[in-house]
């Protein structure tokens, strides 16, 4: 199943950078499509954000992001991001 369509790992996705970033916003208003980074984010995530977020896909999906432009385009939603980790 592709990532985007599994609710599952969407809402561990949300918990994970609700928790790793240490924000304080309910999962339920992380809309799938919303934007994660930049000036348009309700979340106000960062770079250093952004490394902890990858260090955590790495060790809990054996997944590593590398390279800052492929990172920014996996992150950019939910839906983007739960397609990188399961392409379907």
């Amino acid at each position: 199943m592709k990532g985007s369509l599994d609710e599952g790992l969407k809402t561990a996705l949300k918990r994970l950078i609700v928790e790793e970033c240490d924000i304080k916003v309910d999962i339920a208003a992380i809309g799938d499509d919303d934007t994660l980074f930049g000036s348009d984010s309700r979340l106000g995530l960062d770079s250093i954000d952004a490394l902890e977020i990858s260090i955590a896909v790495m060790n809990k999906y054996n997944l590593l992001i590398s390279d800052s432009k492929e990172l920014r385009k996996v992150m950019r939603s939910i839906n983007t991001f739960a397609d990188f980790i399961q392409p379907g």
